[in-house]
């Protein structure tokens, strides 16, 4: 006997795992959703991407009220007070995991706070948060539990001068020094809001440049500004020891010419990726492989090696988006109310929201060049931009990779002020299968920033107006 039974059960209320309920629910299915947090939500809502941008746009109104000071516009120092701020970012978690919680209300979705294991293929426990223990026996289940920040087994983690993505986020004060170990998208995030809250931020990357895989000539914009915001960024460095003292963290790095040097930091954040939650699920009590990095191994139509269970989200391998997930989910919900569909986005856009902003989608100059793709690239600088300079954020460029032969949109990339909203039209275009020519003649209003996508198509024809290019015959 088992005390609950359901057509579908979903376990993990992120992005992906709440969506996906919501729309197994309109649809007509029996949902049971099961997490230990009080509403759905899932890292990204509690302690990732809505946390983080609420933080960001902070960090971003400090920086623009020290810009315009050069436009005859003059503002006392800003005086932060973090627990208002840190208020104010819990009342954005709080309104927005409130709204689903009503949401799971209205479709009449069972809601389990507890974690969830598999005991076979049909049947889970889910230990409650209230230290109950029930069983539920499903038709079918979607894993969609997300993933954790990996960490450096160097460091103590207990130690309150260690952060990670989750603590960070928190917000329990502003050091003075702080090392940021990692120069990916969530270092460079995290470390852009404590450089605005007032921290001496130094960033370490191993590799040659930062945000590894991105396109260079994107990048080359954004490290500008982070040196302007950054105490320092040492590249092509490791970290070789740390040791936690009274007084802070003493760090040892290493640099490319293998000399090592000490340094002291009130708090080290580590920023070295994530890894996904597929432990301690009892799928060993399943048909579920797992790949060598712990990725739940499914087909195009998101179901895994047991029949009965699919998943979706950072379980289910790169990239590690919540926009992903969502997609995912509902491509998973389609296939277990016998749809005959699978996943085959044309392309997934990416954002950093650092600032400025990067985003891109499709393919990038740097996979093409791996790849041996033949294209041809289309770069419009936001210097000719009259909306960018009204803004006085004329360091950004929107780039397109065009196919030669048959002038169709293969890949955008946007850095600058916005770029994050812009990038949706790069991935309607490839989508949608549309050319150079296509975008030209499509009129955007004026003046605006969406105005550099049209003229960076026009910029492969040779016919932009406010950049001159010798016209393509």
């Amino acid at each position: 006997m088992t005390d609950y039974d359901t057509q579908l059960a979903v376990i993990g209320a992120g992005p992906g795992g709440y969506a996906a309920a919501f729309f197994a629910a309109d649809i007509g299915l029996q949902v049971t959703l099961i997490d230990p947090e009080e509403r759905p939500g899932g890292v990204c809502l509690y302690r990732g991407c809505i946390p983080s941008k609420t933080l960001l746009h902070a960090a971003k109104l400090i920086h623009e009220a020290g810009e315009i000071m050069d436009w005859g516009i003059n503002f006392r120092k800003p005086v932060i007070n973090i627990e208002k701020l840190r208020d104010r970012k819990n009342d954005v978690v709080s309104k927005l995991t409130g709204g689903l919680g009503q949401l799971i209300k209205q479709r009449k979705i069972n809601y389990l706070r507890g974690i969830a294991g598999f005991r076979d293929s049909h049947t889970l426990t889910v230990n409650l948060v209230d230290g109950e223990q029930k069983s539920l026996r499903f038709e079918k289940a979607i894993i969609a539990t997300g993933s954790r920040p990996t960490l450096l087994p160097m460091l103590d983690h207990d130690s309150a001068r260690i952060l990670n993505s989750t603590t960070a986020l928190e917000l329990s004060s502003v050091p003075k020094k702080l090392l940021v170990i990692g120069g990916g998208y969530i270092g460079l995030e995290l470390g852009s809001v404590y450089a605005a809250l007032g921290s001496k931020v130094t960033v370490v990357e191993m590799t040659k440049g930062l945000l590894p895989g991105v396109d260079r000539d994107l990048v080359r914009i954004l490290q500008k500004g982070l040196k302007d915001a950054f105490e320092a960024i040492l590249l092509e460095t490791t970290v070789k020891a740390l040791k936690i003292q009274k007084n802070g963290v003493k760090v040892v790095v290493e640099g490319a010419d293998g000399d090592t040097h000490s340094r002291l930091f009130d708090k080290v954040l580590t920023a070295v990726g994530r890894r996904p939650n597929t432990t301690d699920l009892g799928l060993e009590n399943t048909g579920i492989e797992l790949d060598g990095h712990g990725f739940i191994q499914v087909d195009d139509q998101q179901r895994t090696g047991d029949g009965s269970i699919f998943a979706i989200g950072d379980v289910a391998g790169e990239p590690m988006l919540a926009h992903k997930a969502s997609h995912e989910g509902r491509i998973a919900v389609e296939v277990i109310a016998g749809k005959n569909v699978v996943f085959e986005p044309a392309t997934i856009p990416a954002v950093v929201f650092t600032d400025p902003e990067i985003a891109w989608t499709g393919i990038t100059e740097t996979e093409a060049k791996e790849k041996s793709v033949e294209y041809q690239v289309s770069r419009f600088p936001w210097a000719a931009s009259g909306r960018a300079l009204t803004l006085g954020r004329s360091d950004g460029l929107t780039k397109l990779l065009v196919d030669p032969t048959s002038e169709r949109i293969l890949g955008v990339g946007i850095v600058g002020a916005g770029a994050g909203e812009m990038i949706a039209e790069g991935v309607l275009a490839i989508e949608m299968g549309a050319n150079v020519t296509d975008i030209g003649l499509s009129i955007h209003p004026h003046p605006t920033l969406s105005e550099t996508f049209k003229e960076a198509a026009e910029i492969f024809h040779g016919v932009a107006t406010h950049v001159y290019r010798k016209r393509r015959r």
